[in-house]
């Protein structure tokens, strides 16, 4: 099977390289032709966006494009549909995530992008949608419009399928023009979605892109990010680091790098009924992507003194996880994911055998873990791959103490507890850097319209341009009115 990746606008007839990208499972092979333009024809990409951008984008209201890509969404969310039957077809074999779990998660996602859940990002970011049209009045007087970036370009990772949907979804609501790099590890969904958003409204041919190179290529970063009005950026903290080196410091670079997340349950929810419905919950977030998001839990704290113990609960944890495996088997392991489980599974072990309340529990097959610790030495991350810890606690503050350190890698907490526990705990976790509080089994699906990494989805790719009162009260001496 031969998939072609990325999309373009017309540039010429002037030949492009392509390089092919294989991926295999379980006897399927796909081959990805992926374009590989050289850093003249990316220069004419850009130039081709910026100016049809300029030329087409202005023409749409700012509902006519929530319009637009809803309609887009909805086609997604029809199972009928061929780019939806190819992407649950394609996918599993790309990424390796079960295939059940790339449909599950795929219309999970979609589902945020609806014509409503658009509406909510808008309103979220802007007093009223329409600054993205037109000069609008202001409460303190005067007047302010929202403009978008002539060229935003994006830096993909593929790590999830479809993560680029969010960040292109956002620069076509603010009306920018659009590049974006897929990542040699899901170069697929990007163009799928590029083209389906150009078949609806031919208008948008030229106004956006989906290009590939090999990550790390300075050359072509460079002349990308010299284009760029905005660049986002996803990836590891090291090559966002070495991505912000190459970027202009007159560009504005918003990257989003490796953050730790984590759960947290009160003893309100730990009597033998609602146990096992917060450790399935708990159980789901671990699996869903094999905790490969940033929104992805490593590890949950769970409070003594309810009628389950922690110990008890990591139990019960650990049988939904053996339960997901058969559901939803996790993917295959590279060689140095394999290297890094067993090591940290070696390690845990031996830790163990010097404390008889710890406890290492998993299958033959190794397809999870779970390790419960009576009392957290040291916060620190799993190595992924549905591998998590439980530990106890007795308060909060204990919680915070332990997690200060991480402040700036902090993101998403999913709590189980009592509407007063929630908004006290919350307040908590807020000053010690976390920027999402949600329910355990929600962790790695944020709502529409959230604050990623607590920052702006639409509002961080604009700038406001201001009409002050004294401007408008000074024109008006010379309108043709004027006695």
């Amino acid at each position: 099977m031969r998939e072609y990746a990325g999309y373009l606008p017309d540039i010429g007839d002037e030949p492009i390289e392509t390089r092919v990208l294989t991926f295999e499972k379980n006897g399927e092979t796909v081959e990805v032709e992926v374009p590989l333009l050289t850093v003249g024809q990316l220069n004419k990409v850009a130039e081709k966006v910026k100016q049809a951008s300029a030329r087409v984008l202005p023409s749409f209201s700012v509902m006519e494009m929530v319009e637009l890509l809803g309609r887009a969404v909805e086609q997604l969310l029809d199972r009928r549909h061929p780019v939806r039957q190819k992407a649950e077809r394609v996918l599993p074999i790309v990424t390796g995530y079960d295939a059940e779990m790339v449909r599950l998660g795929l219309t999970s996602y979609f589902k945020t992008f609806r014509k409503p859940q658009l509406q909510r990002f808008l309103v979220e970011d802007f007093e009223t949608p329409l600054l993205l049209d037109g000069f609008q009045p202001r409460a303190k007087g005067g007047f302010s419009k929202a403009v978008g970036p002539e060229l935003i370009v994006h830096i993909w990772a593929g790590n999830v399928p479809a993560l680029p949907l969010w960040s292109l979804i956002s620069g076509l609501l603010v009306k920018a023009g659009n590049i974006g790099k897929v990542s040699s590890a899901e170069p697929l969904f990007a163009g799928w979605f590029a083209r389906l958003v150009v078949e609806i409204e031919p208008k948008l041919a030229d106004c956006l892109a989906v290009v590939w190179w090999k990550g790390g290529d300075a050359e072509r970063e460079r002349a990308m990010f010299q284009q760029a009005d905005v660049v986002v950026g996803y990836g590891s903290n090291a090559s966002l680091q070495d991505m912000q080196s190459r970027i202009p410091v007159t560009t504005r670079f918003l990257p989003f790098g490796h953050k730790i997340s984590f759960g947290i349950v009160s003893r309100s929810c730990l009597d033998a009924r609602k146990a096992w419905q917060t450790a399935h919950q708990a159980a789901f977030d671990i699996v869903r992507y094999d905790q490969q998001g940033c929104y992805s839990p490593h590890l949950f704290y769970v409070q003594k003194g309810g009628r389950v113990s922690p110990k008890e609960f990591a139990r019960y944890v650990a049988h939904e996880l053996n339960c997901f495996a058969k559901r939803f088997p996790r993917r295959p392991l590279s060689l140095e994911e394999m290297a890094a489980q067993a090591a940290w599974r070696q390690h845990e072990e031996l830790s163990a055998l010097a404390d008889n309340e710890k406890e290492v529990l998993g299958n033959e097959a190794g397809d999870w873990a779970v390790v419960y610790e009576p009392e957290h030495r040291e916060f620190a991350v799993s190595c992924l791959n549905r591998v998590v810890k439980i530990v106890a606690f007795d308060d909060i503050l204990q919680i915070i103490s332990e997690i200060a350190p991480y402040r700036r890698f902090l993101q998403t907490v999913g709590v189980a507890a009592s509407p007063k526990e929630l908004f006290e705990w919350a307040k908590w976790l807020g000053k010690a850097g976390a920027t999402r509080i949600t329910a355990l089994g929600y962790m790695t699906s944020p709502e529409a319209g959230w604050h990623h990494d607590g920052r702006f989805n639409l509002r961080d790719l604009v700038q406001m341009v201001d009409i002050e009162s004294a401007a408008e009260a000074y024109a008006e001496q010379f309108a043709p009115y004027v006695d």
